[in-house]
């Protein structure tokens, strides 16, 4: 494997497609409050939001690997890292130049949108910026942060800065989806962390997994989904989101039934690593349909 490949698969490409849906549903809302979004803001938001989320992966594939971390995990297609410094490590520096590169286009499209937008812009920027930065150095030592941060990125920082950039109103719509996606995504990042639990310890992280265990794990990964469906079912009920976003909870079934395997999962990895990938399934396909029934 050449180093340029290294740098890319440390970028976790097969991953990237998470923020264009997060920008997608805070595209969907502009137009659902009868916005024309300016073409070229859209295709800026889009390219800013992957930037983002490729700087995140890439800072952490290379703090993961100067840590020792790497040598630790086992890695499955969704958790342990790429593995891309383990076999290359003299990809190391590019790795950490390409994240530093990828965040600094990144705020350079924030800081466009700032001379535009002005305060709720910056506020939302710099809540983005400090999560990148901060996010496998420090906040995987702290609990409760680590489980929210990813979600918070997601959701309101991502969904609710693509509207402000948009020129878009942050109405109760808004604040729904960011919620939905929310709750969805950070139980994502908590699924992923059982099987690398012992080795996140041993380098010192300090995860929920970690001082719940994975069997409470198990039962707060049920109570995210849970909330998720109850927050989108709340926005139909109410009218903060449109009868057809009712689409978003076909896939309830399958998180139920995810639930229902998980505890039992968790100490026979091959049938971990199936729901580990239906997890995702779920996640992208519930924020897709969501985008969909917002659309009609």
């Amino acid at each position: 494997m050449s180093e340029t490949v290294a740098v890319v698969n440390a970028a976790r490409p097969n991953f990237l497609i998470l923020a264009p849906l997060c920008v997608g549903l805070g595209v969907a809302v502009a137009w659902q409050q009868g916005e024309a979004p300016v073409l070229m803001d859209t295709l800026l938001v889009f390219m800013g939001a992957v930037l983002a989320h490729a700087a995140v992966n890439l800072l952490n594939e290379y703090e993961d690997f100067v840590s020792g971390l790497d040598f630790l995990t086992t890695r499955t297609p969704f958790s342990g890292g790429s593995g891309a410094l383990p076999n290359v490590p003299g990809a190391a520096k590019r790795v950490l130049a390409a994240a530093l590169g990828t965040l600094s286009l990144a705020i350079l499209i924030g800081v466009f949108f700032l001379w535009h937008r002005g305060l709720p812009m910056l506020v939302l920027g710099v809540a983005g910026v400090v999560l990148v930065l901060s996010y496998t150095r420090w906040i995987t030592r702290l609990p409760l942060l680590c489980l929210l941060a990813p979600g918070i990125g997601f959701g309101p920082v991502m969904i609710l800065g693509t509207l402000v950039a948009l020129g878009a109103k942050l109405d109760a719509t808004a604040v729904t989806v960011s919620m939905v996606s929310l709750l969805l995504v950070s139980e994502l990042l908590l699924i992923n962390q059982i099987p690398d639990a012992e080795a996140d310890r041993k380098a010192g992280r300090r995860h929920l997994v970690i001082t719940l265990g994975a069997p409470g794990a198990t039962r707060l990964v049920s109570l995210l989904f849970l909330l998720a469906y109850t927050v989108l079912i709340t926005g139909i009920l109410t009218g903060w989101l449109p009868l057809m976003s009712v689409l978003s909870l076909a896939t309830a079934p399958f998180a139920f039934w995810l639930c229902w395997k998980l505890p039992a999962a968790v100490y026979h990895p091959d049938t971990l690593n199936m729901l580990l990938g239906t997890n995702v399934a779920i996640l992208l396909a519930t924020l897709a349909l969501l985008i969909a029934g917002l659309s009609l």
